[in-house]
């Protein structure tokens, strides 16, 4: 077939116009680029002086500022944040940064931006921190909102963040805090005003958690709520090491960890109608944990215990605030107490601890919670703990049953010479309680049940002085004399009753106080006077 050859038609514009036509245009494009290009430093450096006017504390420098006329767009890079009072390292690096008009929003008559931020690293110390918990300026009044807008200047209806880093680093020897390959959208943010507890806007975010750790955030939120915005959503994380935070547990509240892994699935939600989290399930494996108590009245010890009080009291039966677990199961683990403030100190701990939670929570329309415990008492000492609970204002009601069963007694040989002065060779340790706390009130018992106690051994103790040798022999025949003969066992029992109510220490705080004391009391009885501790 033979194409029909072109011919100028009446009226058209011969050849020659078309190329002056289209030249026009090359040269209209060329002088705007060029206009723009030579804007580009004076828009950088109004751009710089606009974001650190915006800013408090912190100081912005922008590296290179590309304009684009005709996509009514603009890219920002190597986009610098220090903190004025710790400069080095910055803050935030910001490689570029991309602004541009929603064309997809145009269809509904919407002239609104969307910004993509690329690559961000984020570093922060304990030193930037600490300067922000001086600054008397909250983090809503630093002016980041402000800044982000004076980017561009529609308002911004989509927002994504693409393979950003953001690390966490502490004082001392302890691996930084890292989450990697982080990804985040934001749409639909300028949605009309919403109703309360309504989300129009969606959100996801992705990342990796320290080394293989994986945490999924999707859901919704409404970024015009007022006084804050609001957001709804599922949360979902697997493989969270939770040896990493190590140096933020030991500081706050003298606990370290080692090891173990955390998952866990549940709802978040935060507005200014409804504060809740609902952990549907969750599981710690193969943790590690050891309390250490220090001298009375430490500065972590109290703030620790303040913080637990305040949080308590703020969500306990709370309107608009809920805090549930439905299920959280603990497996592999193992628990220590350190009390340091003895002479000598001791060491006390849990192995193949296993816990299973069900359905606690603040709110007393959720029903009974209850907690399940085992675990090995030094190792040896069969154990089992039931705790059942009910969310009640001011204070809830709590039942505890505990038994400890034929833990071997050498291995609490640090509590016998802490609080009885001696040493055992032998014997069988074994444990029961039953704790109620109604209306304030703690009542209950402490009973210990010691057999075949053997406490003075020849071999054992040959290396030790004369005084202390004759009292741990007195020792081990008071034990002998308060035997009941035909079962060859010590045992006591402690009833215990007090409020913990008061208004100068916590109930928690309280309730461990009567604990510790009838536990003392009960396991040590008739032995309070101790030698020198000469060897």
């Amino acid at each position: 077939m033979r194409w029909p050859r072109w011919t100028w038609r009446p009226g058209w514009p011969p050849r020659r116009g078309w190329w002056w036509a289209l030249g026009g245009v090359a040269l209209v494009v060329a002088l705007a680029y060029g206009a723009a290009f030579m804007l580009d430093e004076p828009m950088r450096r109004s751009m710089e002086q606009r974001l650190n006017a915006q800013l408090k504390g912190y100081e912005v420098t922008l590296g290179r500022l590309d304009f684009h006329p005709f996509g009514f767009s603009l890219d920002l890079e190597n986009l610098t944040i220090r903190q004025q009072s710790n400069p080095e390292p910055p803050v935030a690096h910001i490689p570029r940064l991309s602004a541009s008009v929603e064309w997809r929003q145009l269809i509904r008559a919407r002239l609104v931006a969307e910004i993509e931020i690329a690559r961000p690293m984020v570093y922060v110390d304990l030193k930037n921190l600490r300067e922000e918990a001086k600054d008397p300026t909250p983090v809503k009044d630093k002016g980041w909102q402000e800044a982000l807008e004076e980017v561009y200047p529609l308002k911004i209806n989509l927002f994504t963040i693409t393979d950003a880093e953001i690390v966490y680093t502490d004082e001392g020897p302890f691996k930084p805090l890292r989450l990697w390959n982080v990804n985040f959208l934001a749409e639909n943010i300028r949605n009309v005003r919403s109703p309360d507890r309504t989300y129009p806007s969606k959100i996801w975010a992705g990342l990796r958690v320290f080394d293989h750790g994986r945490l999924e955030i999707d859901g919704h939120a409404d970024f015009l709520a007022d006084p804050h915005p609001g957001v709804l959503a599922n949360v979902t994380m697997e493989g969270i090491a939770l040896d990493y935070f190590k140096p933020v547990t030991r500081r706050l509240a003298n606990i370290t960890m080692k090891g173990g892994e955390l998952a866990a699935d549940g709802n978040i939600e935060y507005s200014p109608a409804m504060k809740a989290i609902d952990l549907r399930r969750a599981e710690i494996t193969g943790l590690d944990v050891e309390y250490t108590h220090q001298t009375k009245g430490t500065a972590p010890e109290k703030k620790a215990a303040a913080k637990v009080q305040q949080a308590t009291e703020q969500v306990a039966e709370k309107p608009g605030t809920l805090v549930k677990i439905a299920e959280l199961d603990v497996t592999r683990s193992r628990f220590a107490l350190v009390n340091s403030a003895t002479d000598p100190p001791y060491r006390l701990f849990l192995s193949d601890l296993a816990v299973k939670v069900r359905n606690i929570t603040n709110q007393s329309e959720q029903g009974l919670g209850d907690i399940n415990l085992t675990g090995r008492f030094m190792g040896t000492g069969r154990t089992t703990a039931k705790v059942r609970y009910r969310p009640a204002a001011p204070f809830p009601d709590v039942a505890v049953d505990l038994a400890i069963t034929d833990t071997d007694m050498t291995a609490m040989n640090e509590l016998w010479r802490a609080y009885g002065g001696f040493d055992v060779a032998a014997g069988d340790f074994s444990f029961f309680s039953e704790l109620r706390i109604k209306d304030g009130v703690l009542s209950g018992y402490l009973k210990p049940l010691m057999r075949n106690m053997e406490v003075y051994d020849p071999q054992q103790d040959k290396r030790k002085n004369v005084v202390r040798r004759a009292y741990e022999a007195v020792v081990g025949a008071l034990s002998h004399v308060l035997e009941n003969r035909p079962r060859d066992e010590v045992a006591t029992r402690v009833e215990i009753s007090g409020r913990v109510d008061d208004p100068n220490i916590s109930p928690l705080a309280a309730s461990a106080r009567l604990i510790q004391n009838a536990f003392i009391k009960a396991i040590l009885p008739g032995f309070e006077r101790r030698p020198s501790r000469g060897r």
